[in-house]
């Protein structure tokens, strides 16, 4: 019997594990938590297992909580589910100590497969994760990636704004947060990706990330 902590700051994302895994005979729920800090009182209480820990929370995010956790509770595994899609945010959380990497619309078998390879010691990553980073290894190998190598200086608002972006604000929520006008930051942020020569929103995550602009 494989006892799980459920870590997550949304309750329809822990409502959609608990109905998938409920009816597991060698799996059994043992309690929820919230955020980073509860996660890490609630492994200390009821010494679970495998935790299924998201990233993005409040309070302590998901690979801070996993760092803490893996220094005093070596054997309990960690298996991150996320919405993340991106080679840094992997890296990031296997460095921290987690022995899994599962995408949140990952489907139920894969998620029974993710739980069964960590409980025997070996590491999981589940598919998309695995195929980004071959095709990450592969264009490493036959070209330098100039798209995360910033060559030209940014203003005081360009820093602010990319922050902002590649914390998942929208456009009009950086309006907000800076007070200017909407047509500014859309321009300001055309003006970033055409500056950076990025291609994508998770591009301007990934430099963000590559270049300590945002904390995890």
């Amino acid at each position: 019997m494989q006892t799980i902590l459920l870590v997550d700051d949304h309750e329809i994302i822990i409502d959609g594990i608990k109905a998938m895994l409920e009816k597991e005979k060698d799996i059994k729920i043992v309690g929820e938590a919230n955020n980073g800090i509860e996660a890490i009182e609630k492994v200390q209480s009821l010494k679970p297992d495998i935790v299924l820990m998201d990233i993005s929370m409040p309070e302590l995010n998901g690979i801070e909580a996993t760092k803490s956790i893996k220094k005093e509770y070596q054997d309990t595994k960690i298996l991150m589910l996320t919405q993340h899609e991106s080679k840094e945010y992997v890296l990031q959380v296997m460095k921290a100590g987690a022995d899994g990497y599962l995408l949140k619309n990952s489907k139920k078998e894969e998620l029974l497969n993710a739980i069964n390879t960590v409980t025997v010691g070996k590491k999981y990553l589940c598919n998309r994760i695995s195929a980004l980073m071959l095709d990450e290894i592969l264009d490493d190998s036959v070209k330098d990636n100039d798209n995360e190598k910033p060559e030209q200086n940014l203003t005081k608002r360009e820093i602010e704004i990319i922050k902002l972006l590649a914390n998942d604000l929208s456009n009009h929520q950086v309006s907000d947060e800076l007070n200017i006008s909407l047509r500014t930051v859309e321009t300001h942020r055309r003006n970033l990706m055409q500056k950076l020569n990025l291609k994508s929103a998770v591009a301007l995550v990934r430099f963000a990330i590559k270049n300590n602009m945002i904390d995890l």
